[in-house]
């Protein structure tokens, strides 16, 4: 049975063929008049026009003097009709081949046809070949579309395979492209300005999550790459800004789940002069556009459970969910109530343990459960250091999360903008440090000290791709095109290149 390396030396063979003959297997330029989906949607129309056009080699069939090949390209395929005659030339300077040069091409190959369109006596709509020219001599297989590309192991490693094969993974990525887009759009028409912020921070918050950590020489000193947009950009309300926002890659140092990935792309916006009661009635009018352009509907059955995000959505107090499912006082409750309740529930205590993960805990065994839209609202001050205090409950925030199909898809506050209160809270978070809660955030003097200098009542919201993964029905490592991997190289690859001592 053939194995990989032995099919690739084929083709290397063929490769040192083409270059004998004069051929560049690799020319820089070539010439597309048309995509290919446009010769058989504009079929009557080019009917007997000459174009050209390019794509990859899904198949080749010869018989006699006569040869059919199947290309595509992103938009579609279509098929070239290839017949010789005894005055046909190629200019093998510029990469053209005959017909009888075909045994030197294999499914993969990149090529350039230029002919007219027709229709063969099967009544397949083709290119006929006048000039061919070959684009790239591939070295490698491609998988059988027809046997499929399933090993997910080899699937996430050569994501570049797996997109060529399986056109449902190629899709998907061309609708998270969709979704960004939606996203800033929507932002773009409401007046909101896109700002680029530092992804390396001297002190990261805005999140509890793990850090990394990296050097800088030219400082000689280290830095956090951000686990949120928040600070930075509510730096910008304070400077004088009002609508904000940014789009790009967060790291959190924690483990892989099917919801989350230590890189990830979120975006987060911040509008002065406003509070979360306006900020809610915005982002359900995003949510519905956004979705609508990215899946061109707005109900989903995600997990088993039938989501609507056209119904209007519900809202749910924090306390009274936790008091109604576990009789718990979250304003009340000792770090021994919270243990006790997570261990009637079989839920995990760990070392560091307090009342604020505790409760979280907690909630989120409810939050499983939630078909939603709903925002779960008024989370205790304790949970939410950056929000601000609700007028009516001291006790609480004024924060909002959209939890839907069991996950919560977005956090919105009402900004804490007191800076005495915002220092007290970043110290009672370095309390929790300090006693062992490496996600706690961290003093961020900076950041206080530009509150002091005043920034206006500010709503602010963030969401992650998460909200597109979730609602694409896909995990977070089949939602990004290039998950994370321990690095591994395989025996064949380095059988392959053995002077590299791969």
């Amino acid at each position: 049975m053939a194995t990989l390396k032995d099919f690739r030396d084929e083709r290397l063979r063929k490769l040192a063929e083409l270059k004998e003959l004069g051929i560049n297997p690799y020319p820089a330029k070539s010439t597309r008049t048309h995509y290919l989906v446009e010769i058989t949607e504009r079929f009557e129309e080019l009917l007997g026009q000459q174009v050209t056009i390019v794509g990859r080699i899904k198949s080749i069939r010869k018989f006699g003097k006569i040869a059919f090949i199947v290309i595509k390209d992103e938009s579609g395929e279509v098929q070239l009709f290839w017949t010789q005659t005894e005055k046909a030339d190629a200019d093998h300077k510029n990469s053209e081949l005959l017909l009888n040069n075909i045994a030197l091409l294999d499914t993969g190959d990149f090529v350039e046809s230029t002919g007219p369109v027709i229709k063969t006596q099967t009544g397949e709509i083709s290119i006929e070949v006048k000039k061919f020219r070959l684009l790239t001599k591939s070295l490698r297989p491609m998988p059988n579309e027809q046997e499929g590309f399933t090993d997910k192991e080899q699937r996430m490693r050569r994501r570049y395979v797996d997109m060529n094969v399986n056109r449902d993974v190629h899709d998907r990525f061309v609708r998270r492209s969709k979704f960004w887009q939606a996203t800033r759009d929507f932002l773009n028409e409401k007046g909101f300005l896109e700002v680029n912020i530092p992804v390396l921070e001297h002190t990261t918050g805005g999140a509890d999550a793990n850090p990394f950590v990296t050097h800088m020489d030219a400082l000689d000193q280290d830095f956090y790459l951000r686990i949120s947009h928040e600070l930075p950009l509510k730096r910008l309300i304070g400077a004088g800004f009002e609508k904000v926002y940014d789009i790009g890659p967060r790291f959190r140092n924690e483990n892989y789940s099917d919801e989350h990935l230590p890189e990830h792309v979120a975006m987060e916006w911040y509008w002065a002069y406003t509070d979360w009661e306006k900020g809610m009635e915005l982002m359900e009018e995003m949510f519905s556009e956004v979705l609508l352009k990215t899946f061109g509907k707005l109900k989903f059955t995600i997990d088993g459970k039938e989501v609507d995000m056209s119904k209007a959505w519900e809202r749910w107090d924090y306390a009274g969910v936790i008091r109604d499912h576990f009789n718990l006082d979250v304003f009340n409750a000792s770090v021994e109530d919270v243990k006790a309740k997570l261990q009637e529930h079989g839920l995990v205590v760990e070392k560091t343990e307090n009342v604020a993960r505790g409760i979280d805990k907690l909630w989120k065994k409810v939050r499983a459960n939630v078909v939603g839209p709903i925002w779960l609202i008024n989370t205790p001050a304790f949970i939410s250091p950056l929000s601000k205090t609700s007028d009516d409950n001291p006790n609480t925030t004024q924060r909002a999360q959209a939890v839907i199909a069991g996950s919560e898809l977005c956090n919105l506050f009402s900004e804490l903008n007191d800076p005495i209160d915002q220092l007290s809270r970043f110290t009672q978070q370095e309390a929790m440090r300090s006693e062992g809660d490496n996600e706690a955030m961290m003093l961020d003097i900076d950041y206080v000290e530009m509150l002091e200098y005043g920034m206006p009542p500010t709503c602010g919201l963030g969401y992650s791709e998460r909200l597109f993964w979730i609602f694409e029905g896909v995990t977070a490592r089949e939602g990004v095109p290039f998950p994370q991997l321990k690095m591994e190289i395989d025996s064949v690859t380095k059988s392959i290149y053995p002077d590299l001592k791969l």
